[in-house]
């Protein structure tokens, strides 16, 4: 196998595999990136069993052939080679080592048999429609944050997707959950989704399809069955397994009864609660509310550091209340907040508020309350 390819195109598929690729693995050839050179171009894949990806790139190619090669090792050195120029690639007969060369740089790297490389059980992904890149960005970015990282309970590791109704509209709807807060996103529902079932994606795999849609502002193909989901981003297909078990009945989670009121500036709010949540323990990150009419006052003690407040003016005409939240929440849901208008739906001190956008109604937060 010999091949050339511009060092900017390599460096960039190379970014793309690598990062699925595990830091440690108990199985040699899963360190492995595969690089398969034929008519004029370069495949690269990479996998862990769970999550593929396969990108596609422009390669002068004068011999073609496949050989794995150490996807760390190899992307480290691409990335340190002169910006300009071309690296040339050649494997000796028995595939056993890699030489790897730009101007006067020359590189051996030790290679492992393609035949031991795993591939992803092909089966049929019968559900198929397309999203446009800033609309799975925006679905992605105000769930993410909610999924838990507790493996014990493990179907809630990802962002369950599903289509749904909101009132009479289908939409295709996001939801993550770590049991202290949840995130409900919702867009139109796309063309051949209405059949698809609810899956739950993998948070590793949230994770590699927001960086790849990142560099991307075309419509992504997204392919699915009950196990598996396929996003084709530009020249990347990317395929994983979805979590096997069944997300909970988020509805019974989201209360409708809520009806106090309080209207706040979300970024003058966020500010507040960060500034004051430097005083706050750092186990609990608690900050209290206190609200009364037109006024806000978040506060926080601590046996160590002391105690810190600071007041807001505020939409509110409801009775007087306090009620405690975990800082950290409260600050991950604000900064998903666009508009100049924040609303906390709130029944009273030990039930969940509801966290809304006045301007968006696509996005729905709820979020328990803690002791303060």
């Amino acid at each position: 196998m010999k091949f050339s390819i511009e060092r900017a195109a390599l460096l960039r598929a190379l970014a793309h595999v690598q990062s699925v690729v595990e830091r440690r693995n108990t199985i040699p050839i899963l360190s492995n990136v595969m690089l398969k050179a034929e008519k004029g171009e370069l495949s690269l894949s990479a996998t862990d069993m769970d999550l593929e990806i396969l990108e596609t790139v422009p390669a002068e190619v004068s011999s073609g052939g496949a050989t794995t090669a150490p996807a760390h090792t190899l992307y480290d050195i691409v990335r340190k080679l002169p910006d300009k120029g071309a690296v040339e690639f050649e494997s000796n007969g028995e595939q056993t080592t890699l030489s790897v060369r730009a101007g006067r740089s020359n590189f051996k790297l030790g290679c492992l048999p393609t035949e031991d490389f795993p591939q992803m059980a092909g089966s049929s992904l019968p559900h198929a429609f397309e999203l446009g890149a800033s609309d799975l960005k925006t679905l992605i970015d105000r769930a993410r944050f909610a999924i838990s990282t507790e493996e014990t309970r493990y179907y809630l590791n990802g962002i369950y997707l599903h289509a749904a109704k909101s009132g009479d509209v289908a939409v295709l709807r996001a939801v993550a959950t770590d049991g202290h807060r949840l995130a409900r996103v919702e867009m139109p529902l796309p063309d051949g989704a209405g059949k698809m079932p609810g899956i739950i994606v993998p948070r590793k795999t949230v994770a590699e399809i927001r960086k790849l849609i990142e560099e991307s502002n075309g419509s992504i193909g997204v392919s699915l069955s009950d196990t598996k989901i396929r996003f084709a981003v530009d020249d990347v297909v990317l395929t994983s397994k979805l979590i096997d078990g069944t997300f909970p009945d988020y509805e019974r989670v989201i209360p409708s009864g809520n009806d106090k009121v309080l209207e706040v500036d979300p970024r003058t709010f966020a500010q507040a609660v960060d500034r004051v949540a430097t005083i706050a323990t750092e186990k609990t990150r608690a900050v209290k509310l206190s609200i009364d009419r037109g006024q806000l006052t978040v506060s926080a003690n601590s046996p160590e550091s002391g105690s810190a407040s600071e007041e807001l003016e505020v939409n509110y005409s409801a009775t007087p209340l306090e009620i405690g939240f975990n800082s950290r929440y409260l600050l991950d849901i604000t900064q998903q907040i666009e508009g100049d208008g924040c609303r906390l739906l709130i029944a009273d001190s030990a039930s969940p508020t509801v966290i809304r956008d006045t301007s968006d109604a696509s996005a729905l937060y709820v979020l328990m309350p803690m002791r303060v």
